[in-house]
């Protein structure tokens, strides 16, 4: 699939079907992600894959009960090592870069399964402190987005984006 095809195709899904996912798909996503840039190179990123109904559930709890997270048949938490991102940046890596990072690689995740035909959403509505208990962080490594993956049982209609007109400024603001 084209990467501007995915781009424009891809949703957040919120419905999936029973079907599971194959590890290999899993590994793909997996290796998506790892790909993306990073501050220095310093890929503070950590993934937690989660396929166990109660952890699902719980994680679901944590998500102020968001149930199709719990109803996917993986969740992957994209976590972010904090400790790794000061090495080379102090607090701006701490705070910034590896949040920056992590996104990144969460987008790739994203546009990887829309070409595999799975579907995804990029949850970021959560406790932290709760997520983080469920999946058992250490202290240096923060959860940054849920991520339901399975194969979709709806498809939604693309959402309005703003124009690029009213979006767009050159040389200032």
């Amino acid at each position: 699939m084209d990467v501007f095809e995915a781009i424009k195709n891809r949703r957040s899904v919120r419905a999936y079907t029973s079907e599971e996912v194959s590890e290999e798909d899993v590994k793909r996503l997996i290796e998506a992600a790892r790909l993306a840039p990073s501050a220095g190179n310093i890929q503070p990123w950590e993934f937690v894959i989660v396929r166990n109904t109660e952890t699902k559930r719980r994680l679901s709890d944590a998500a102020l009960h968001q149930t199709f997270i719990e109803e996917a048949p993986v969740v992957i938490v994209v976590c972010a090592d904090i400790e790794r991102s000061s090495w080379g940046y102090g607090s701006r890596g701490a705070n910034l870069y590896c949040l920056q990072d992590t996104a990144a690689a969460t987008e790739n995740m994203l546009l990887a399964a829309q070409a595999l035909g799975l579907a995804t959403c990029w949850v970021g509505a959560f406790h932290e402190d709760a997520v983080a208990k469920v999946i058992n962080t250490p202290r240096n490594v923060r959860p940054v987005a849920i991520v339901p993956v399975g194969f979709p049982a709806e498809k939604p209609n693309p959402p309005p984006r703003r124009s690029i007109k009213e979006l767009v400024h050159y040389e200032t603001f």
